[in-house]
């Protein structure tokens, strides 16, 4: 009962979501073809919330639930493996019509048919974790 509140938010973010048109196959077809800014607008939104949450982050300002400071480790530098990595996650957003947070959106309105794309994600999680120490650095 002590984290039922990460599942409360975790309900309400899908609600919102939902509403937003974040989950319309639509929305993501629209956004691939650049014929509306709405997807574009929200994923900006994000990346600007991330940033402020980065900030206040690193300052100290907001911790952990147990009271300590958040640290992130800084990425490791490349062009090519953001290239890549961005194809690969940006074709399988445009083959599955989904992205991972709202996978589990359709799944809760009863989208019975994203479990095969919800299991080919986890798939490929498990594969690349598998491989990749053997790939280059």
């Amino acid at each position: 009962m002590k984290n039922i509140k990460f599942l409360f938010f975790g309900v309400l973010f899908g609600i919102i979501l939902s509403k937003a048109e974040v989950i319309s196959w639509y929305r993501i077809y629209e956004m691939f073809k650049f014929q509306s800014f709405h997807m574009y607008g929200i994923i900006g939104s994000a990346v600007v919330s991330g940033m402020v949450l980065f900030y206040f982050f690193n300052k100290g300002s907001i911790k952990n639930h147990k009271g300590e400071k958040i640290n992130i480790d800084p990425k490791k530098k490349g062009v090519s493996r953001n290239i890549f990595g961005g194809i690969i996650f940006g074709l399988g957003w445009a083959l599955a019509g989904a992205c991972p947070g709202p996978m589990f959106i359709l799944l809760g309105r009863g989208v019975v048919a994203i479990l095969i794309v919800i299991f080919g994600s986890l798939l490929g999680t498990f594969l690349y974790h598998a491989i990749k120490g053997k790939l280059p650095h």
